[in-house]
């Protein structure tokens, strides 16, 4: 675990509030509903919310029996928990991305939203993804566009330096990325995914936009562009809709929480429920248990 990249940790941040709630993104959040609702399944038993921050998009898995979210900030889970309620239906887990603490197979479906713009490393970060999802699972990935309009026409005008139409990702501010579409694809495509669908989101992202036009009307007009991202993606924000390819039978979704874990320490399983903690009978790793949140951060002392 100490090999990891490092983390844009969210912890004691008001991010939920000051970005989503008073920061003016309605537009946004209402294109991205949008654009979820058009890619989702119907149903499935067991959905990971990578990157759930405070909840926002939870409700939007209606279709699911359960859902997994986590993040790697626990007082973004807590926000979630305040929001959702406790029940067997939502498990909170505080851990790393790249150290993901599930048993491989264990989702038919995932979704990761507003999270890969924080990996210093997406194709480790998107191969822990893939080993935990069973065959035929469906991915959801939103990922910060590098070849937006914006980025284009400053690049042409000498106001940034970096050149948009490189394959590399750019680090914009610190553990801020934009990824090329092509790149996303080029790592999907060696870890196993078969991409099905391509949508542009956030078309009218412009700030005197925003304020004179209603956020449900934008929305439904980015809804209907949407689609172009099929031809092109030159939006700030893309959503690729994916599918592990590999064909072989599925096992069967663990409806026990515990038994979904493995121990990110020695990646063992069958780890044990004590009173406050999670033990690995392999290791004796011991992982925190408060308040409802897995904690697979930091191991106990």
């Amino acid at each position: 675990m100490n090999n990891t990249p490092p983390v844009c940790n969210y912890e004691g941040s008001d991010y939920q509030q000051a970005f989503w709630e008073q920061g003016g993104r309605d537009y946004e959040d209402r294109a991205e509903a949008i654009a979820l609702k058009k890619m989702l399944p119907t149903s499935g038993k067991l959905m990971l919310e990578l990157g759930a921050g405070a909840g926002r998009n939870t409700p939007r898995y209606e279709g699911f029996e359960r859902v997994v979210l986590l993040d790697y900030s626990t007082t973004q889970l807590a926000q979630a928990q305040q929001k959702l309620g406790r029940s067997d239906r939502y498990i909170y887990v505080a851990a790393d991305i790249y150290c993901l603490p599930f048993l491989d197979r264990s989702f038919d479906s995932a979704t990761m939203i507003r999270a890969l713009h924080h990996m210093a490393d997406a194709p480790k970060a998107l191969s822990q993804v893939r080993n935990v999802l069973q065959p035929r699972a469906v991915f959801i990935l939103e990922f910060a566009n590098k070849v937006n309009l914006k980025s284009i026409f400053r690049y042409w005008l000498s106001r940034q330096d970096w050149n948009p139409f490189t394959l590399e990702p750019v680090e914009f501010v610190k553990l801020n990325f934009d990824f090329h579409p092509k790149a996303i694809r080029s790592w999907l495509g060696e870890l196993g995914f078969s991409i099905e669908k391509t949508l542009a989101v956030s078309h009218f992202r412009i700030g005197w936009l925003k304020r004179i036009v209603p956020a449900g009307l934008l929305a439904a007009m980015d809804g209907l562009f949407q689609p172009l991202g099929a031809l092109w993606q030159f939006t700030p924000s893309v959503f690729m809709k994916a599918r592990v390819n590999v064909e072989s039978q599925t096992g069967e979704v663990s409806m026990n929480v515990t038994g979904l874990f493995k121990c990110p320490e020695c990646g063992g399983g069958n780890l044990q429920e004590k009173n406050d903690h999670l033990l690995c009978p392999t290791c004796h790793a011991r992982w925190a248990v408060h308040d409802g949140i897995y904690d697979f951060r930091e191991k106990m002392k």
